[in-house]
C-alpha cells in the first residue's frame, strides 16, 4: 500500500460526528469534563412535508435535528447530533458491533486523567490503565471509560518512536502540549 490513490483533493479530517441523546447534556459534558470549545449550535434541522432529511442525511424524512459542534484540542473537532425520529433506535452500539466506535483522547498522563474521569459523575472507567508490552504500539498506555450517556472514549498516551516506525514512514499525529497551551 503507497497511499497515491484516494479521494481527489482531500486534505484532513474535518470533524468526527455522533448521535447522542440529550444535546444539553453532551454539550456540557465534553465543554465541562473533557475541555472542549462550543463553536456553534444549529437547529432544529428539519423538512416538514418534505423528504431533505432522507435524501441527504439517510434518516427519516420527517427526523428533526439540533446539532452542536465542538473544537477538542488543535486538529479534532466533534460534531453532536440530537435527532428525533420515529425510526429511531436508541441502543448504543458496543465497540464490537457493527458500526461501534470510540473517541481516544490523548493525555500526558493516563492514570491521573483517569483518577479525575472516577470523580466525574455518570462516568464509568474500565479496570485501571495499561500499557501494551510487545507489538506495534508497544508502549501505548490506555484505559477506556463512558459517558454518562453511555458513549465510549479512551484515554492514551503514545510515547515517541513506537516500534512500528522502524518498519514504515507513516507517523501517527502526536500532539506536543496541552490543549489550553495553544
Amino acid at each position: 500500500m503507497t497511499g497515491v490513490g484516494g479521494i481527489p483533493g482531500a486534505q484532513a479530517v474535518h470533524h468526527f460526528a455522533c448521535t447522542v441523546p440529550d444535546l444539553d447534556q453532551a454539550v456540557d459534558f465534553f465543554v465541562d469534563v473533557v475541555g472542549a470549545e462550543l463553536a456553534y449550535r444549529l437547529g432544529p434541522v428539519h423538512d416538514p412535508g418534505g423528504d431533505w432529511m432522507a435524501r441527504k442525511l439517510g434518516v427519516d424524512a420527517a427526523a428533526v435535528a439540533h446539532i452542536a459542534m465542538l473544537r477538542l484540542g488543535p486538529v479534532t473537532n466533534l460534531e453532536l447530533f440530537e435527532y428525533s425520529a420515529r425510526d429511531q433506535r436508541k441502543a448504543l452500539p458496543r465497540n464490537s458491533d457493527w458500526g461501534g466506535h470510540h473517541l481516544a483522547i490523548h493525555v500526558a498522563d493516563v492514570d491521573v486523567a483517569a483518577a479525575y474521569l472516577r470523580e466525574q459523575p455518570g462516568v464509568t472507567v474500565f479496570g485501571d490503565p495499561e500499557t501494551l508490552t510487545d507489538g506495534p504500539i508497544a508502549g501505548d498506555r490506555w484505559v477506556y471509560f463512558t459517558t454518562p450517556w453511555g458513549m465510549q472514549l479512551e484515554l492514551i498516551n503514545l510515547p515517541a518512536g513506537l516500534p512500528f516506525e522502524r518498519d514504515t514512514p507513516a507517523r501517527l499525529y502526536a500532539p506536543d502540549a496541552p490543549w489550553r497551551n495553544r
